[in-house]
């Protein structure tokens, strides 16, 4: 099985976002192949919000109207908006306004947290530790999120870990965002568990003590945007991923056979179906296939909160989602397999599960413990 395995990187090359931002050209690494690089013209995508309040509120006809939304965007392109979503605004505010902040400090600052090859956290400049071509334009940060007894300030503890007291309520900040984001998110799940015919409490409940990863994403301006991408096209291997954006355009999904552009809304969360959940409902609902964009006048940031099961959890769809007309397609397996397999195996994109699924069935062949 050919796998996109990662290549042997350049261990000079830098992306330092503060000087590369003005640079007239960009390093050969960057450019990605034609068949790849963003078009300019690239349409609206047209969806109408969720009213996450109105469906929890119980009214049968608002359940039965959100749930037909919910199922045909899920199984058409994985992707719906959330509003009325009940995330304190300040509280949103705040995780931007600390976003600045960080990706605006020095570049040895940020290196404190420097993301180690085959760890999922940390700083990453681009991905220039671990590939040497099609690179995305970009920064990130990312921490794990716990939701058990066992890890309740993990955030705020990593913060302090990496960076000093100087950053305790910085860390205290994401701790808060993402004690929201899970609550949201089992609020989502909900949702899907009606969508799908499984009841309210199947998938919320699964994903009870979740084991989550949060990501700040910033997208530095860049002079030839036409050339390179701030994420290259993917899907993601967890479960259900929500976005806020700042005001910049760059988030775009791949429906009905093209590339379309979700525009910011600061009311609204930005909802993904990723590969787990996919196999979860038995290929039912899609994994999204997105990338993003950058432009040559303004950084673009984002905060994205990646729901995940716990590390040992067996992904397995619930029975009323198999049948002989739709039989299993995906093995079961653990997030801590899947997670691995991202991380020390394959890089990520629209073909993970598949290729995943490939590779854990010729492990389990050879008697191999995944």
């Amino acid at each position: 099985m050919a796998m996109a395995m990662a290549t042997t990187p350049e261990p000079n090359l830098i992306f330092d976002a503060r000087v590369l931002q003005s640079e007239p050209n960009i390093p050969s690494q960057f450019i990605w192949p034609d068949h790849d690089k963003p078009s300019q013209d690239s349409p609206e995508l047209q969806i109408p919000p969720i009213d996450l309040e109105s469906f929890l509120s119980g009214d049968p006809l608002v359940v039965s109207k959100t749930t037909k939304i919910v199922d045909e965007a899920c199984k058409r392109h994985g992707f719906f908006l959330v509003v009325n979503h009940g995330v304190d605004l300040k509280l949103i505010a705040k995780a931007h306004e600390n976003m600045d902040f960080f990706f605006g400090m020095k570049l040895l600052e940020k290196q404190k947290a420097q993301r180690l090859v085959g760890d999922h956290c940390g700083y990453s400049s681009s991905f220039t530790g671990r590939f040497s071509s099609k690179l995305p334009w970009k920064e990130t940060l990312s921490f794990r999120f716990c939701a058990d007894d066992h890890n309740i300030n993990v955030v705020q503890d990593y913060f302090f870990t990496k960076f000093g007291e100087d950053f305790r309520n910085f860390g205290k900040v994401y701790q808060e965002y993402c004690e929201a984001m899970n609550n949201l998110s089992l609020r989502i799940m909900e949702l899907l568990g009606m969508s799908l015919g499984v009841g309210p409490m199947f998938f919320k409940s699964f994903f009870e003590g979740n084991d989550s990863i949060m990501r700040l994403n910033y997208y530095p301006r860049c002079q030839k945007p036409e050339l390179t991408l701030g994420t290259g096209p993917h899907c993601d291997p967890t479960s259900l991923t929500i976005l806020h954006q700042d005001d910049v355009c760059g988030l775009q999904v791949f429906v009905d056979g093209q590339w379309q552009s979700v525009s910011p809304n600061p009311d609204a969360f930005v909802v993904n179906i990723g590969d787990t959940f996919m196999a979860l409902s038995n290929g039912v609902y899609k994994s999204c296939l997105h990338r993003a964009v950058v432009n040559n006048k303004l950084a673009r940031k984002s905060l994205a909160f990646f729901l995940s099961p716990k590390m040992d959890k067996v992904v397995s769809p619930p029975n009323n989602l198999v049948s002989t007309k739709n039989p299993r397609i995906y093995p079961d397996f653990t997030w801590n397999s899947l997670l691995e397999f991202t991380q020390k195996h394959y890089r990520a994109d629209m073909k993970t599960l598949d290729a995943f699924s490939d590779w854990l069935q010729n492990q389990n062949s050879m008697g191999e413990y995944v």
